[in-house]
């Protein structure tokens, strides 16, 4: 069973080669299954180069990915409105990635904490800050 969620930003810093990123994965990897959104593959896809298919797509096919169902959905456009009540703007992909957690009962990392954790409900793995 997957217990972490990874963020499109880590696994984009894995294949740019950033030792930290490498580094993070291959710990989590031997403390549990990893797991990606539905998402986070569509956004690693559309900035990946023809000739990083093959790699991409191996390391990907490592993860479990969360599809983005009724539920997610749902808990995604509420979390949305929720943080617009609030005068937070929150990006629909981070939502969703949000949202994946939330509802599988994961801890996100993510290089982007700042992004996440106005939101109630949601696990994030403590980052060391970059020096």
């Amino acid at each position: 069973m997957a217990r972490y969620l990874l963020d499109s930003g880590l696994i984009i810093r894995h294949f740019r080669g950033q030792r930290r990123a490498v580094q993070l994965l291959r710990g989590l990897g031997k403390m549990g299954r990893l797991s990606v959104s539905a998402i986070t593959r569509l956004e690693v896809h559309a900035g990946m180069a023809a000739e990083e298919r093959y790699a991409t797509q191996k390391l990907l096919s490592r993860f479990v990915t969360y599809d983005l169902g009724g539920e997610i959905a749902d808990r995604a456009g509420d979390l949305i409105a929720e943080k617009r009540g609030q005068s937070i703007t929150l990006s629909v992909p981070d939502a969703i990635i949000a949202a994946t957690a939330i509802v599988h009962n994961l801890t996100l990392v993510t290089v982007n904490q700042a992004h996440f954790q106005a939101i109630a409900d949601l696990s994030l793995y403590p980052l060391a800050e970059e020096s």
